[in-house]
């Protein structure tokens, strides 16, 4: 589906051909594209401001019927999420246009303040991020994702970078894997089915999988994670899955939170809060499309995937507020507020993954408070570590991706807040501010580990209103970030 080609405009076989015009400086050397940008820039309504479109049709030379001018702006604001953007909105518009082939031209080599490895790089993840559709559920399937997408750029580059679409396919995939598990309703996505379906498509990847049931987690005193499931009739889950090549010399522990619906349990959730709790396992869903994906990309390191399923539901054995259990790691929880249900089933996954695997790194993924995205809004995630070293790296990871990330605090002195007058620790804050900084705290008094990252992706994990690359729902966050740092 992803091309890198280099080929003549009078040769090029495609529905339409995009090209990328900058409002301040021209990007590219060859006369044609010269020839064609100044003929485009003639018309009074396109100048390759930010938003700018003009097609012209049917020009001499050049084989496909349209040609699509596209504005990148001033030159100085150039970066490779422009491309990103520019390329996954064009494709959207194809899609419903019913284009099947197209072509984006990149620019020169050593013209942006970008190495141009960057901006191909991103104009292939725009174009494959893009075309994605989410039509499951719909009886009448209206459109169809385009069959080919092409960049066109320089014979050497061709050769150089040969091996870029197919590793950005395979990384975008694994988005459009989490995408579309987030996506999915929750009567799709019960903690028996779901676990079942990473269990099958791991397996597919040579993965080893272990899929812990209910039975077992209650010998392994997983009761913290258990007290969250308890009001549901579907019974809990842990999925461990291994990727674990020969002469690996790192142990890296990824956690993901999978509540399939929060309901919020006893403290229900008011309406507008429980529609698109759905998207509770956002962060189970890039852990496991993570691994899946590394197995295909032959990563070295030895990761480890650790993701609790649950549902959190209200019922007559539900979890009470008040009650006290004793976590996986020993120490006892007063639960302050059944919908403060994430970092319970994370203290018991984590706990377990430190036990039997000793991982020098590990990071967990969550969508765990509203106030991380009152915090950062909706298009940042919070990052809480102890570690410097390893902030740095998922917040340059995250800017590569441009799935930003932003790092908050673990101030000692809040701790005091999540102490319990009847238990070791209590799961929700005695102040109602700095929840994301608190319910980290939480998750820290168990990660036991030297370097342990949480990343709170409430905000970024869902979409409401859609974006260039992404269509409204699951976004698939985290899956491209978790790539690049363990690439």
């Amino acid at each position: 589906m992803l091309h890198l080609i280099s080929v003549g405009l009078s040769k090029v076989k495609a529905d339409a051909i995009f090209l990328p015009v900058c409002e301040d400086k021209m990007i590219y050397s060859k006369k044609e594209f010269i020839s064609l940008i100044q003929e485009a820039k003639e018309l009074k309504e396109f100048k390759g401001c930010k938003s700018d479109e003009v097609i012209l049709y049917n020009l001499p030379e050049v084989r496909p019927k349209r040609v699509v001018f596209l504005g990148l702006g001033k030159f100085a604001e150039i970066n490779p999420e422009t491309f990103r953007s520019l390329i996954g909105s064009s494709i959207q518009r194809c899609i419903q246009k019913g284009f099947s082939n197209i072509l984006f031209v990149a620019p020169d080599e050593n013209i942006l303040n970008h190495p141009i490895g960057l901006i191909l790089e991103a104009m292939l993840e725009g174009g494959c991020l893009g075309n994605h559709i989410f039509d499951r559920y719909k009886k009448e399937k209206k459109h169809k994702p385009l069959q080919k997408i092409s960049v066109l750029t320089a014979p050497d580059l061709v050769t150089k970078y040969r091996f870029l679409p197919a590793r950005i396919k395979t990384i975008c995939e694994g988005t459009l894997l989490a995408r579309n598990w987030v996506s999915t309703p929750p009567n799709e996505k019960r903690p028996e089915q779901f676990s079942c379906e990473i269990a099958d498509l791991a397996r597919k990847k040579k993965l080893k999988v272990r899929v812990i049931q209910e039975s077992e987690l209650k010998k392994l005193k997983m009761n913290a994670m258990l007290a969250v499931a308890a009001g549901s009739e579907s019974s809990a889950r842990l999925v461990i899955m291994e990727h674990a090549p020969i002469g690996a010399k790192k142990t890296i522990v990824l956690v993901g939170k999978g509540v399939t619906f929060d309901s919020g349990g006893i403290n229900l959730k008011p309406s507008g809060s429980l529609e698109d709790m759905k998207m509770d396992m956002a962060g189970a869903a890039a852990v496991a499309a993570t691994l899946i994906t590394i197995a295909k990309l032959g990563i070295k390191d030895k990761v480890i995937g650790v993701i609790p399923i649950v549902e959190n539901m209200p019922s007559g054995n539900a979890t009470r507020p008040g009650d006290i259990v004793t976590s996986y790691a020993g120490k006892t929880v007063e639960i302050g507020n059944t919908d403060a249900e994430g970092r319970l089933i994370l203290i018991d996954a984590i706990s377990y993954a430190i036990k039997k695997y000793k991982p020098e790194t590990v990071i967990d993924l969550a969508t765990l408070t509203g106030a991380c995205v009152m915090a950062l809004g909706e298009k940042i995630a919070g990052v809480f570590s102890p570690d410097d070293e390893l902030a740095n790296i998922l917040i340059s990871a995250g800017e590569k991706t441009f799935e930003r990330c932003w790092r908050l605090p673990l101030p000692e002195d809040y701790k005091e807040l999540i102490k319990s007058d009847w238990a070791d620790i209590k799961n929700l804050a005695s102040s109602r501010m700095g929840g994301a900084i608190t319910a980290a705290l939480f998750l820290s008094e168990f990660a036991e580990v030297s370097k342990w990252a949480h990343i709170d992706i409430a905000g970024p994990a869902f979409t409401q209103k859609g974006t260039a690359y992404c269509p409204k729902g699951g976004t698939g966050f985290g899956v491209r970030l978790l790539c690049e740092i363990l690439k």
